[in-house]
């Protein structure tokens, strides 16, 4: 693949996102192959050491902040016409309670998720507390001389304490797992504010 080859699959890949941005990446790539070129290489050795159109292009889309993105992806490219005015207005009491209903269920779910996690990981927090004071009032106990009830607490926070070990791994898969999701959908969302630009 030639530089300008790159360049222009590119450009196709960020249509849609501020064309300010879209022109620093491309000088910024632009730049990069020129100055592999000077280092030695050939032209399609140096746009092959950079990587693929779309692992960049999906890179460009994640660093730029969603709001952007939609900010101009909802600039109107062209003006509407009386009629179309009305009927947007007309219609609004349709597709507006729509779009908020769906952004309450989309929210609700996402704050589902997150408490899901906040109480697993309480759970963890209570089962650590268990197993202290479970191993230090079954000390108080044995050595007030009530060694059966201070050695079954013991165990009772032995056992808490490896319940919450087990416990913690969970949390932290679940816990990267959501913040992993939650990229996800930030890159998704971004991606549909992202066109293709029509040939």
């Amino acid at each position: 693949m030639t530089k300008q080859e790159f360049l222009t699959a590119l450009r196709e890949r960020l249509c849609g996102l501020p064309k300010q941005d879209v022109e620093e990446r491309l000088g910024f790539y632009s730049e990069m192959i020129d100055d592999r070129i000077e280092d030695g290489c050939t032209e399609e050795e140096a746009v092959l050491a950079i990587g693929s159109v779309d692992g960049i292009a999906a890179q460009i889309i994640a660093d730029i902040p969603l709001t952007k993105i939609a900010k101009e992806s909802i600039r109107p490219k062209k003006h509407f016409k009386a009629w179309e005015i009305v009927l947007l207005a007309l219609g609004s009491p349709i597709w507006l309670s729509l779009a908020i209903a769906a952004a309450a269920v989309i929210l609700s779910l996402y704050v589902v998720l997150w408490s899901v996690i906040i109480s697993v990981w309480s759970v963890f927090a209570a089962l650590v507390a268990c197993a202290f004071g479970g191993i230090a009032a079954g000390a108080i106990f044995a050595v007030n001389g009530n060694g059966i009830a201070g050695g079954a607490v013991i165990g009772a926070g032995l056992i808490c304490a490896g319940v919450s070990v087990f416990l913690f791994f969970g949390c932290c898969a679940a816990t990267k797992g959501i913040l992993l999701l939650t990229k996800q959908i930030a890159l998704g969302l971004k991606k549909c504010f992202v066109r293709k630009e029509s040939v």
